[in-house]
């Protein structure tokens, strides 16, 4: 077991899963589809959906410190209740005020999930799988965000009442998993006064000065894929693919993500998180640059020279075990470094940066493949990639190895 209170910690993820997926389901596919019907204008729906987000990444680090004074449980509680208010009250009472003003506050309180869920299972990991406990706990929650998506959405489109009955039930049962978690509050580092005020003076600064260390990387690593967020169906058109190319390829990456997580995960904790992190970042930065020479020319028919489906098939497990390397060497290199006093702050604090990075990525990218296309966005893509492990390596190394 990656935890030495597992029964906690998964129904802290528990908790994750069950609000994700309303999340996602409320914003991604609800509002889009029912909005018109609820006199709900695109615009507005913007503005809830931006304004939500918004609030959830400048919230991150504040929302920790709040956490830590309050208690999670009790903060985690505040946020489902609002968020079942929220869903709710658009459902039932559909208002232009209250639509962007309760999205924003539920924003707000959701900020606190993720930051106190990596805080408890970095406090709770077994030492020796940190790595390992921090990624999975990253990426539990993926398949919470594509069923919001890919069930919620169709759902809606075909039985609408069945669909808010499934959010309504789902955030439902974040509520009854954040009750159970009332009591429950991040470690606090142990110390007499005098001692308190000693790390007070000589080591919290040293050690946020380690969080802001890792913050450019924090904004690079997210900013390279973010530049495909809104490129995904352009790329497919201009390569003459479908979703159903991909299939294939995603599932043996998908595999080989699995196999160098748990593989390089392990070497993560047992030498160092740069063991996995240094090989994953430039196995992606391979991947981006041989998509960059990968451009299939306008109406060139499948099979021709320059057909790119040959090529997904050898990109895709070098896809997978560079990304399952970084995301074990990100994590692990994360715990180490964060402070222990005023953790889930710290974690807030990097994840709105990496946030930043999403937020980012789409604009640029957007450009980029005006004027350069395939080749250009790919192309950057790799070199945001290699000036981060450059910067890991040559950058301030006493703060981050």
């Amino acid at each position: 077991m990656l935890w030495t209170r597992p029964l906690t910690m998964l129904r802290l993820l528990a908790l994750l899963l069950a609000s994700e997926l309303v999340r996602t389901g409320f914003f991604v596919s609800a509002l889009p589809v029912a909005g018109p019907g609820l006199h709900l204008s695109p615009g507005l729906i913007g503005l809830m959906v931006g304004g939500h987000y918004l609030m959830d990444a400048l919230g991150k680090g504040p929302m920790g410190l709040v956490s830590e004074r309050f208690g999670l449980g009790r903060v985690l509680l505040l946020g489902t209740l609002l968020g079942l208010m929220t869903v709710v009250g658009v459902r039932l009472f559909p208002s232009p005020v209250f639509g962007v003003l309760a999205c924003a506050v539920w924003g707000l309180s959701f900020s606190a999930l993720w930051p106190g869920v990596m805080s408890v299972s970095q406090a709770l990991a077994v030492p020796e799988r940190l790595s390992r406990a921090l990624a999975v706990s990253n990426l539990s929650v993926a398949p919470a965000i594509l069923a919001g998506v890919l069930l919620v959405g169709p759902l809606m489109q075909a039985r609408p009442g069945a669909a808010w009955t499934l959010l309504l039930g789902s955030q439902g049962l974040a509520l009854l998993l954040a009750l159970s978690l009332w009591g429950l509050r991040l470690p606090v580092l142990a110390q007499t006064p005098v001692l308190a005020q000693n790390h007070l003076v000589a080591n919290v600064w040293r050690g946020w000065q380690r969080v802001a260390a890792l913050l450019p990387a924090a904004f690079a690593q997210t900013l390279a894929p973010g530049l495909l967020i809104t490129l995904i169906y352009p790329l497919l058109a201009h390569l003459g693919l479908h979703l159903s190319d991909l299939v294939g390829p995603g599932l043996l990456a998908a595999a080989a993500f699995a196999l160098s997580l748990w593989l390089l995960g392990r070497l993560a904790d047992q030498a160092h998180p740069r063991r996995a992190l240094t090989p994953g970042l430039l196995l992606l930065a391979l991947v981006f640059g041989l998509m960059a020479l990968s451009d299939l020319p306008p109406g060139a028919a499948p099979g021709a020279a320059g057909d790119v489906r040959p090529r997904l098939w050898a990109l895709a497990p070098l896809l997978g075990l560079g990304y399952g390397a970084f995301i074990a060497g990100w994590n692990g290199l994360v715990g180490r470094t964060l402070p222990e006093a005023h953790r889930a702050a710290a974690w807030g604090t990097v994840m709105a940066v990496e946030s930043l990075g999403y937020a980012v990525g789409p604009v640029l990218g957007g450009a980029v493949w005006q004027l350069a296309g395939q080749p250009g966005v790919f192309a950057l893509g790799a070199v945001v990639f290699l000036l981060t492990q450059g910067y890991y390596m040559r950058s301030q190394p006493a703060a981050l190895w």
